[in-house]
């Protein structure tokens, strides 16, 4: 294992660890699905909830996937069976593994979507986006979706063929100081627009009246999205992490990282759809259609609408890629670790699968929308059966390889190695003995529920 560990690639340090763990968590669920929900359960309380869940589910997650990785030196297959005393650990481990296999191709194909807007503003093209039919007609015209969607898809391959320090690093330390300032311009550009302050008001200040049980639910699910559990993203990304670097302090940097970026997205998209509605948060709750159709048309009604709207596109593209960069690297470690391939194989074969897979989902609106699964198009059911079914499990897995196989204090001896502080410890013992589990089990049961009609979310 030893020879092993000194082989394997690694961060330069803390600050490349946290911009790529920062990269994996800020991606399309912050900028469009956050803020959505966010309007939608309650405005300031779901915030509120958000924060607190953050800072305890959220926190615990982090630290349990990224103190497994690092403990084992492994991907997650290898980092359950490290200790699998039996095939469900290995299980849970292949869960985490195939996630991201699932996620990248669907995900890519929204990226697609997003250079093509980018794109179009770069061309200054903004009031065709906005019209009426636009965005359908995109994404069932035929095979656009396609190309779209394979540029993406080769980005995203040539990062990852390029290694962890001198690609998946190096990206992240360049996008993401990038990403912060332009939603920081954004933020500014749409809270000062008119009728925008009672959007900030909404989205900022809590309303108890807001509240109900589906803000926690909801909110609870976000943090998969947000935070990238169970995804094997983190056990990935800390098997790359030294042993010198304070896993608890670089857990405390992508929180905060996370949250504010979430926070920032809030700031940006609410108070300016409030402006152009008139202070309707309908407009909000429209789900994916949010950054393709309701955006354009926020745009194109404001001045500086194309400028803007290309700092939108070129946010939401960095924040999309470096997301995609994250979980395409777990699929490749997966196959670099437990079939001992070259870096340059296991690339081009998850990119192959990419490929083949991302196709079914961006042709899956046009010409291969004759074709559902359990009523879904391909996209929607890869979503739904990854972050839905699939996510929920492998966080319930991982919970319990560290409470029943590894043991708690096992955990807590890597996190202090080298001295380094565990502030927290009793959060996380109280919160991976007995909350996460409840919590990942009542995500899984409200939304496959939600899914089959039996509740509405």
């Amino acid at each position: 294992m030893g020879k092993k560990e000194e082989k394997r690639s690694s961060f330069s340090g803390k600050i490349g660890f946290v911009l790529a763990a920062a990269g994996a968590s800020v991606g399309l669920g912050n900028i469009w699905r956050f803020p959505y929900l966010a309007a939608k359960y309650g405005g300031g309380i779901f915030l509120l909830v958000y924060i607190i869940l953050a800072l305890t589910f959220g926190y615990t997650m982090i630290m349990a996937e990224t103190a497994l990785g690092r403990l084992t030196k492994k991907s997650p297959v290898g980092a359950f069976s490290a200790f699998g005393h039996t095939w469900s650990f290995r299980f849970g481990g292949w869960i985490n593994a195939i996630v991201p296999m699932l996620i990248v191709p669907y995900y890519s194909t929204i990226g697609g979507w997003v250079i093509k807007y980018m794109f179009e503003y770069i061309r200054g093209n903004g009031t065709e986006l906005a019209a009426d039919g636009y965005f359908t007609g995109f994404i069932s015209g035929g095979f656009s979706a396609e190309i779209w969607f394979l540029v993406f898809a080769l980005v995203t391959l040539v990062v990852i063929y390029a290694g962890v320090e001198n690609g998946i690093e190096r990206v992240s330390k360049f996008m993401m100081p990038v990403l912060v300032v332009l939603a920081v311009v954004i933020a500014i550009y749409s809270m000062t627009r008119e009728g925008a302050f009672e959007g900030v008001k909404y989205f900022l200040v809590p309303e108890f009246e807001n509240f109900s049980w589906m803000t926690v639910v909801s909110a609870m699910g976000q943090m998969f999205y947000s935070l990238s559990i169970a995804m094997g993203i983190l056990i990935t990304f800390g098997s790359y992490m030294k042993r010198e670097v304070s896993i608890e302090s670089a857990t405390k940097n992508v929180e905060i990282f996370d949250t504010a970026i979430a926070i920032m997205a809030g700031l940006m998209i609410i108070p300016a759809v409030f402006a152009f509605s008139g202070g309707n948060p309908e407009m909000l709750q429209a789900g994916p259609s949010l950054m393709f159709i309701t955006i354009p048309k926020v745009l194109d009604s404001m001045g500086f609408g194309t400028v803007m709207g290309i700092l939108f596109f070129v946010l939401v593209f960095f924040a999309a890629l470096t997301s995609a960069i994250a979980l395409t690297e777990s699929a490749v470690a997966t196959f670099e670790d437990e079939l001992k391939w070259s870096r340059s194989k296991a690339t081009a074969i998850v990119g192959l699968i990419i490929i083949i897979l991302g196709t079914l989902s961006s042709l899956g609106y046009g010409p291969l929308a004759f074709i559902e699964i359990i009523g879904m198009p391909f996209l929607d059911f890869f979503d739904f059966i990854t972050n839905s079914v699939m996510m929920p499990i492998a966080a319930l897995m991982t919970c319990l390889l560290i409470v029943r196989v590894i043991g708690i204090e096992r955990i807590a001896e890597e996190v202090e190695k080298e001295g380094a502080s565990f502030k927290r410890k009793k959060v996380f013992n109280f919160m991976i003995k007995y909350l996460c589990p409840i919590f990942v089990v009542i995500i899984l049961i409200s939304s496959v529920a939600n899914v089959f009609g039996w509740i509405s979310m």
